[in-house]
């Protein structure tokens, strides 16, 4: 595999080997001997799978106190995804960084715990694939309004964003910020 740096330490995308001939292609999605961090290795406890129609923006979301660190990729069609830096002290804090996934591409997105993840449909349909490293938890499931002018992420279609009721109603991270900022071990285990 070939592993990408982002903008944010960290968080970076995936290039998994990819073997085709005239039947298809195969990769191996996730390897547990082969890490993208190989000091913070993927430990898998959940694996999720959402389809989406073009314009469906989710995100931007996070699990905290109980942070998830996700290995996300897409099965068929393409996003624009995006992880954004919630780890206090951080010299990114509040910033963010995007990049296309597509089943032509194979790419994977690696967003560590201590980050907010979403992603917009560019393609007719998407098909897309999660890695956690914790259980989903309700009671610490948050999000972040997808157009806080503070992040400023730019995404494909913004004005045309088909939303949940959850990520319309999402707050600004200035209005989460004494929550994040209550535990100096965001993104640490």
């Amino acid at each position: 595999m070939k592993v990408i740096a982002t903008s944010l330490a960290g968080c970076v995308i995936v290039e998994p080997r990819v073997f085709g001939d005239n039947r298809g292609f195969f990769f191996e999605a996730f390897n547990s001997t082969c890490q993208p961090d190989p000091t913070a290795p993927i430990v898998a406890q959940q694996i999720n799978v959402s389809r989406s129609g073009r314009g469906v923006l989710r995100g931007l979301h996070f699990q905290w106190p109980q942070p998830q660190g996700k290995l996300v990729w897409v099965l068929e069609g393409e996003v624009f995804d995006v992880a954004v830096d919630l780890r206090k002290g951080s010299h990114t804090f509040g910033q963010w960084d995007g990049c296309l996934l597509s089943a032509k591409n194979h790419r994977q997105l690696w967003i560590p715990e201590g980050f907010a993840h979403g992603f917009q449909v560019v393609s007719e349909y998407a098909t897309f694939c999660y890695l956690c490293t914790r259980p989903y938890q309700a009671d610490f499931d948050r999000a972040i309004h997808h157009a806080d002018p503070q992040i400023a992420v730019e995404w494909p279609d913004a004005q045309n964003a088909i939303l949940s009721d959850k990520d319309k109603m999402a707050p600004q991270l200035a209005q989460l910020q004494d929550l994040l900022g209550n535990d100096d071990n965001i993104g640490q285990r």
